[in-house]
């Protein structure tokens, strides 16, 4: 028995489609390396501006919860607002969440003996100079010491941690970022990371390319509070090419192919 050319023709369609879809599957390295240099790339511009500053970056935003110490060379004063009066158990309290303030939708705190204290538009280093302005009738000595409690930032997409992520300080960088969200799953769009701001005036949104070393010395570097990390998948990953996809199937379905032409001939 012999098939025709005609009769050949569905199934080699069946191995060309498995190709097309196998390369399509393919990841370029220019794709998924960090820190890349992309300026000997035609047409490539900067699109980084340099960073002006690294601290004190963070606006704070309703929902935050304060830490706040107070401390003066009065040790009664220093007991009067600190709950547990020592400074080992001022330590030890500040943890609980009884004595971290919350910052409501006015923007204000509420602190004890002394009431609202508003906060809009300040960062940490404001909210401690405008928290000493409030006790000066009560203390003129008072050191302060702000933390903000819960610093943390979400993470979406194809990472393999997702979720709001716990950073211990209140700017870290991308790649920090990054690194806390278990890196970026094999499909998932370096060159393009959006990263969703919280700011007072609406959220704002910009995209950064992880790939492009030119990130690492620009303001685009550093993530901070509250702020979303959203890693798109690739096209292959919408196709539904999963990461354990290899160049076997194309091999095999090859073989297949080349030993049932040779039983029909």
């Amino acid at each position: 028995m012999h098939l025709t050319g005609a009769q050949h023709l569905p199934f080699l369609r069946s191995v060309i489609l498995i190709c097309i879809v196998g390369l399509a599957g393919c990841i370029p390295h220019k794709e998924i390396i960090y820190f890349q240099d992309h300026s000997e790339r035609k047409n490539y511009e900067n699109p980084y501006a340099p960073i002006d500053g690294i601290t004190e970056k963070y606006i704070l935003q309703p929902n935050d919860y304060l830490t706040i110490r107070v401390t003066s060379s009065n040790p009664k004063l220093t007991e009067f607002f600190n709950p547990g009066g020592s400074t080992q158990a001022v330590t030890a309290t500040t943890q609980s969440p009884l004595y971290q303030y919350p910052i409501d939708d006015n923007h204000e705190i509420d602190f004890p003996f002394v009431g609202k204290i508003n906060l809009k538009g300040a960062t940490r280093a404001q909210a401690t100079e405008l928290i000493r302005e409030a006790l000066l009738p009560f203390v003129t000595d008072a050191q302060i010491t702000v933390r903000l409690a819960n610093p943390s930032f979400i993470a979406l997409g194809e990472t393999n941690t997702r979720g709001r992520i716990a950073m211990g300080k209140e700017q870290i960088t991308i790649f920090e970022a990054i690194a806390l969200a278990g890196d970026v799953r094999t499909f998932g769009k370096k060159r393009k990371v959006k990263i969703i701001r919280p700011t007072s005036d609406g959220a704002q949104s910009f995209y950064i390319d992880i790939t492009d070393k030119n990130l690492l010395d620009s303001d685009k570097y550093y993530i901070y509070p509250n702020d979303i990390l959203y890693i798109r998948p690739m096209r292959a990953r919408a196709w539904g090419i999963g990461e354990s996809f290899s160049f076997g199937i194309l091999t095999s379905a090859l073989a297949l192919y080349l030993t049932v032409s040779a039983l029909i001939k």
